[in-house]
């Protein structure tokens, strides 16, 4: 589990195919002196498995589904934001967030304000449901908080799929962020609470007995 909270930045070092899957060494701003063998770390906001370290990197593997699930940021020289799991006695500064990628959304326009950037970024059709004013998201690991979003009840000027983000100086400065234009594609992973509250819906009245008559009425059609 993570909370969106970037603990530092780095950059790909290496990545090659492996048996099938893409072994990827990251070399952090600074190493991490108690990183362990098999804990987790969010790479962009995808939830990867430690295999290897030495003193100036780590490694990870990624399967095809993860590489066709993820935005292209495996590539040498890539910058990425970093973020080991959280611990129990830390504090919970964004929001609850698992690492799991829903979906790649882009980048479509970055515009300078007073002591700000706002972002407008499109995301998968089916995430756009999960998209409400102040509500949270997760954009390449970071924890943000959605400005506006188009669609019943957003703005007439945005699509249903886009919203809109609004970024500080500081935020830019200790993430990727900065790198990121028009054209980016990035890793995004919607609030879990507003996916667990779908699914509660969604299965609101349904019970194994339901579904057991259901099945014989279809075997007796």
């Amino acid at each position: 589990m993570f909370t969106g909270i970037i603990e530092q930045t780095g950059r790909v070092t290496h990545a090659a195919e492996h048996e099938g899957h893409l072994s990827v060494t990251v070399t952090p701003s600074r190493m991490w002196p108690d990183l362990a063998l098999g804990e987790s770390i969010a790479v962009s906001g995808t939830c990867l498995t430690v295999t290897g370290w030495d003193d100036t990197s780590f490694t990870v593997d990624l399967s095809r589904e993860t590489l066709a699930k993820t935005a292209p940021h495996w590539q040498d020289g890539h910058p990425v934001n970093l973020e080991r799991a959280m611990s129990a006695s830390a504090r919970f500064g964004g929001h609850v967030v698992s690492g799991h990628v829903d979906g790649v959304g882009e980048i479509l326009q970055v515009d300078a304000q007073p002591g700000a950037y706002t972002m407008t970024v499109r995301a998968p059709a089916d995430l756009a449901r999960y998209l409400v004013p102040k509500g949270s998201v997760t954009v390449d690991g970071v924890s943000l908080t959605v400005v506006d979003v188009g669609g019943p009840g957003g703005r007439a000027d945005l699509r249903p799929d886009e919203f809109t983000l609004w970024l500080v100086p500081h935020t830019l400065e200790v993430t990727t962020l900065h790198t990121w234009g028009a054209g980016t594609r990035v890793n995004l992973e919607a609030d879990q609470m507003a996916k667990y509250l779908e699914r509660l819906l969604a299965m609101r009245g349904w019970t194994p007995d339901a579904q057991t008559r259901d099945q014989n009425s279809e075997v007796g059609a």
